[in-house]
């Protein structure tokens, strides 16, 4: 999994300027990336309620718990 760049304890002043430029490049693209598929996932969240349904059907299995909440989006 690719994640922003967090900085380092302990690096010298002089490193953390250097690098900061590239960092933050990095760290711009992944949340580019990142921000639109945590947006698709918590918009699945509030449509079908999976989360709670999960928690309420583990008897009957998550496949058909995922199936039974996703097909009539995708039908749509």
């Amino acid at each position: 999994m690719i994640t922003p760049v967090k900085a380092i304890k302990g690096q010298c002043q002089q490193i953390k300027n250097w690098d900061k430029a590239a960092d933050d490049l990095f760290s711009k693209a992944v949340s580019r990336v990142r921000q639109p598929i945590e947006s698709l996932f918590n918009w699945l969240i509030v449509k079908t309620d999976i989360q709670k349904q999960v928690k309420l059907g583990l008897a009957r299995g998550y496949w058909f718990i995922y199936l039974e909440k996703l097909l009539p989006l995708l039908l749509d």
